[in-house]
């Protein structure tokens, strides 16, 4: 797997190394003038050098390589298999899931649970951020089965429906930690 970094930013300053590097301006001098146009925290002395060398060498590209890096761990089958332990107890967290699975860090345990599987928090809980196929599916069963009852029982049967907002509830009241 190959990552490139796109930063404007360094991609700006490196055009400016080019530039007064082509001018023949020394890398101290180019490292002052970066200090006054960008301020402290803009490269440093070895980086500006080593660009000046690189330009010296025939480079002409100030943008980022290509670099191998590290292979990633997140594969079908572990979302699949997180998704799994999510479903069995909504009130998860991400310390229970690295219980779970400890060879995974916390940090691509939370990318998972909220890049690939769209879960959001929402009130200390774990919900989906779009609804599932499946959770469609049910909306449409519901929605056709008050059809029906409509059909049957005609406006007596209005009078037994409760309205609220659109949120999607369980219909398992999990406990409370009190």
């Amino acid at each position: 797997m190959f990552k490139t970094i796109a930063n404007p930013a360094n991609c700006e300053v490196r055009s400016v190394i080019r530039f007064l590097n082509a001018k023949n301006v020394k890398p101290v001098e180019i490292q002052h003038q970066l200090v006054e146009i960008y301020g402290e925290n803009v490269m440093t002395d070895g980086m500006v050098r080593k660009w000046v060398r690189q330009f010296n060498d025939g480079r002409t590209n100030v943008h980022d390589e290509a670099w191998s890096g590290r292979p990633s761990v997140v594969n079908d089958g572990l979302v699949a298999k997180m998704n799994e332990k999510i479903r069995e107890n909504s009130q998860f967290t991400i310390r229970m899931l690295c219980d779970a699975f400890p060879q995974i860090s916390k940090t691509v345990l939370h990318e998972i649970v909220t890049n690939h599987l769209n879960y959001l928090k929402l009130c200390s809980r774990w919900v989906p951020k779009m609804l599932t196929d499946v959770h469609k599916t049910k909306e449409l069963g519901s929605a056709l089965t008050f059809l029906t009852r409509y059909s049957e029982e005609d406006n007596q049967f209005l009078n037994k429906i409760v309205t609220s907002d659109e949120t999607w509830v369980c219909h398992v009241t999990p406990e409370s930690k009190q």
